[in-house]
């Protein structure tokens, strides 16, 4: 799936200045593959978790940490495996990290007891988050300009999108007809391809100046981006409680001492000047947001086709796939379009598309039939993911320096992880909420339900705001058709 779309769009294009030999379009698609199977992963296991808690003996608390365990440490680690791709080779870096997400996927698909699955889950987040850098920065170096440029990140942009999509479809086939322990197994194949690919093909890049490592933000971003997802996670127990508020605020101080930090040392983590300029600020903000209805509400659409209207695993990847297919049409249209549209429409309507998306998910009943409860829905989520996606994988690297380029993907990615790790804990909580007052009958978890579409549609139009406020860049330099780079700061 994620080959076709880059076969669709990059036979389109020839070669430019920058790619003579284009090197960079036999690279992409081993590099999106790699994007894609790390995304693949946030979602695979979202069909197998009925299946999969009962024949591991797992507890309903302890069930979304199946998703949440890999999320987390992906998103915790991202801005370390940043740097370490931009000091260690972004090649380098890539061939070990491919290595090891397809070891860590075969331990999970033969772990045998609980505590083995969920270690497995955050081995394979700690090399997604050396992977996912590495993959976007060989990226940047493969396509330092130029109209190819834009053209390649858009549909590297979009494979988020269409792997998370493409993880329920696959998820819920190997489930329904081989075992839950394939949506583990499939990765192998997948990291090996990515693997000789890109060893093959792609040369080894690194950053220049100081290559000294920043351990007091590396313990700070994890241990604050750690605690702020444990404590939603623990809220799903009861928001009164000590687990739930403590380790929320324990959380935040702790990002802001990461802040105070890197502002203070000679070798950041995290340079600010990559964050804070206002067009890129936009795009982690909207992937931050983004993910968390992409990754939550993919879940909670899932447990509502399979808990109350009683589909069976590969029945509701199926029932999921339109929305796959429409993402996949949108972005093509996007990437095509977007010379002459820019970042800032697509990036403000694609919301609207969402949010729509979701309150039509709030009319979900206990008796309700998917074409009139579920299918508009996820037409229009197809469309939103779509028109969101492209234009702020692009964005999200413009402008930055070569030496930041590790940096700068790592933090795109860990926003869209984080974003979907603290909406699953938040939703999760919400849902339960509702479900206790209920009694837990069909109605009551399709209360729960309702209320967490309600509040992911809040989260949702919230980008709308973002990008009309935040993003300046004119369109003839977003395209790569203008002289020199050149962004609007006012």
């Amino acid at each position: 799936m994620a080959s076709q779309l880059i076969e669709s769009v990059g036979n389109k294009v020839q070669p430019s200045q920058h790619n003579k030999k284009g090197i960079g379009w036999r690279a992409l698609p081993f590099l999106a593959l790699a994007q894609f199977m790390v995304v693949l992963d946030g979602t695979i296991v979202n069909l197998a978790l009925p299946r999969l808690q009962i024949e591991m003996g797992i507890s309903d608390s302890t069930r979304a940490w199946v998703v949440t365990a890999y999320a987390l440490v992906f998103g915790a680690f991202l801005l370390l495996g940043g740097r370490i791709s931009d000091f260690w080779g972004r090649k380098r870096t890539f061939i070990t990290a491919s290595a090891g997400f397809a070891v860590a996927s075969l331990i999970g698909g033969l772990a045998q007891q609980p505590w083995e699955l969920l270690g497995a889950r955050a081995l394979q987040g700690i090399f997604a988050a050396l992977l996912a850098p590495a993959a976007l920065a060989l990226l940047t170096v493969a396509f330092p300009g130029g109209k190819d440029r834009g053209t390649a990140f858009a549909i590297f942009g979009s494979i988020s999108g269409v792997g998370a999509a493409a993880g329920v479809l696959l998820g819920g086939f190997l489930t329904e007809f081989v075992s839950w322990r394939w949506c583990f197994f499939v990765n192998v194949p997948i990291a090996i391809i990515a693997l000789i690919g890109v060893w093959t093909l792609v040369s080894e890049s690194k950053a220049g100046g100081s290559t000294k490592y920043d351990w007091p933000g590396v313990v700070l971003a994890a241990l604050g981006l750690g605690s702020l997802v444990y404590g939603f996670a623990n809220a799903e127990h009861g928001w009164g409680a000590i687990e739930s508020w403590g380790f929320i605020a324990t959380g935040a101080l702790l990002l802001v001492l990461f802040v105070a930090v890197e502002r203070k040392v000679k070798n950041p983590l995290l340079p600010l000047r990559v964050a804070t300029e206002r067009n890129r600020a936009a795009a982690f903000l909207a992937s931050f947001l983004a993910g968390a209805v992409l990754i939550g509400g993919i879940l909670f659409i899932n447990f509502y086709l399979q808990i109350v209207l009683g589909f069976a695993p590969f029945a509701a990847g199926i029932a999921s796939l339109p929305m796959t297919v429409v993402l996949i049409i949108t972005a093509g249209l996007v990437a095509k379009n977007l010379p002459r549209l820019g970042a800032r429409i697509p990036s403000a309507l694609g919301p609207v598309f969402m949010a729509a998306a979701t309150l039509w998910l709030t009319q979900v009943t206990p008796d309700g039939s998917y074409p009139i409860n579920v299918l508009p829905a996820l037409v229009l989520m197809g469309v939103g993911l779509g028109m969101v996606f492209v234009p702020m994988q692009n964005l999200a690297l413009f402008g930055v320096d070569k030496d930041d380029s590790g940096v700068a993907s790592a933090l795109v990615n860990a926003s869209q992880q984080i974003g979907g790790s603290l909406g699953i804990a938040l939703f999760s909580a919400i849902a339960a909420a509702a479900t206790a007052v209920g009694g837990g009958t069909l109605a009551a978890l399709t209360s729960g339900y309702s209320l967490v579409f309600l509040w992911a549609a809040g989260v949702a139009i919230l980008i709308a705001p973002i990008a009309l406020l935040l993003i300046r860049i004119d369109r003839k330099t977003f395209s790569g058709t203008g002289d020199t780079p050149h962004i609007h700061l006012g």
